[in-house]
C-alpha cells in the first residue's frame, strides 16, 4: 500500500502540490486526473523518488521514502515498474535488450533466464516474436507495449503509468486500456497500478478509484460512478471540458 500525507512540492515560487493526501489501495488501479499542469506527473515522480518532496510523507509498505538515502531509495524502486509517457526506449537496442536492461544491469541473472523473462513479458503484452526488432520498426502502440513489458520484467509490486495513451489513435488507445485492465486483474501479477492520464474515457475503462487534483490538493476521490454522478462544480466543469476536447470540438 502507498500512503501519501500532506505532500508538498514547488519549483521556485510556483507551488505545484500544496498538501496531497491519498491512499493507494493494494491490488487496485487508481487513476489520477486533473487539468494540465496540476501536478499529476510530479506526483508520480515523487512516489518513485525521482523528485524530492518539500514536505510531507510517502509511505510505501509502511516506509517513508522521503527520509531515505539514495542507496535505500534504490531498493524501494525495485518494487516499481514505470511506463514513461513516450515509452523511453533506447533506439540502438533491440526490443529484447530494452526489456531485459534492468535485469542485465542490476542483477547477476544469466542471459538465458533473462531471455525467458523477456519472452514471457512479451507474451503478456501480445508482442510475441518481436525480440529482434528495433524501436524504429515499431508503431506507437507497440512501443508503449514494449515499455510496459520492460516495466513488468522486474515483477513489480506497483506499476506507474504516465499518460499511457497520449499520442495514440482511439483504437490503439483502447487496446492499451484493455491491456492495463487485464494486467491489473491478473492474479499471478497482483500489481497495484497508478495511472496518470488526461483521457477521461480511459479512466472509466480502467480505474477502480479516481483521484482528482485541483489547486494542489486532492479535490475528489471516489469510484468512476461517483465521479460521474458528482454535483461538484469543479468536477463537472472538468468532465465537460474533457468530453468536449475528446469529441474534437
Amino acid at each position: 500500500m502507498i500512503e501519501i500525507n500532506n505532500l508538498k512540492k514547488g519549483f521556485g515560487d510556483h507551488k505545484v502540490l500544496k498538501g496531497i493526501n491519498l491512499n493507494i489501495e493494494e491490488g487496485k488501479t487508481t487513476a489520477v486526473i486533473g487539468a494540465s499542469g496540476c501536478g499529476k506527473s510530479v506526483l508520480l515522480k515523487l512516489i518513485i523518488g525521482l523528485l524530492k518532496a518539500d514536505e510531507g510523507e510517502i509511505l510505501i509498505d509502511g516506509e517513508d521514502i522521503t527520509k531515505l538515502n539514495e542507496k535505500d531509495l534504490y531498493k524501494i524502486r525495485d518494487k516499481f515498474g514505470f511506463l514513461f509517457q513516450g515509452a523511453a526506449l533506447f533506439d540502438s537496442m533491440t526490443v529484447a535488450e530494452n526489456i531485459g536492461l534492468g535485469l542485465s544491469e542490476n542483477t547477476d541473472m544469466p542471459q538465458n533466464e533473462i531471455d525467458e523473462i523477456v519472452s514471457e513479458k512479451l507474451e503478456l503484452v501480445d508482442l510475441q516474436g518481436t525480440q529482434n526488432l528495433k524501436p524504429a520498426e515499431l508503431s506507437g502502440g507497440m512501443k508503449k507495449r514494449v515499455g510496459l513489458a520492460r516495466a513488468l520484467a522486474v515483477n513489480p509490486e506497483f506499476i506507474l503509468y504516465d499518460e499511457p495513451t497520449t499520442g495514440l489513435d482511439p483504437i490503439t488507445s483502447d487496446s492499451i486500456d484493455n491491456l492495463i485492465y487485464s494486467l491489473s486483474k491478473n492474479p499471478k501479477l497482483h500489481v497495484t497500478s497508478i495511472v496518470v492520464t488526461h483521457d477521461i474515457f480511459s479512466v472509466f475503462r480502467i480505474a477502480d478509484t479516481i483521484a482528482m487534483i485541483d489547486d494542489g490538493v486532492i479535490h475528489f476521490e471516489g469510484t468512476p460512478k461517483e465521479l460521474m454522478n458528482s454535483s461538484d462544480y469543479i468536477v463537472q466543469e472538468f468532465l465537460e471540458r474533457t468530453r468536449t476536447q475528446g469529441s474534437g470540438n
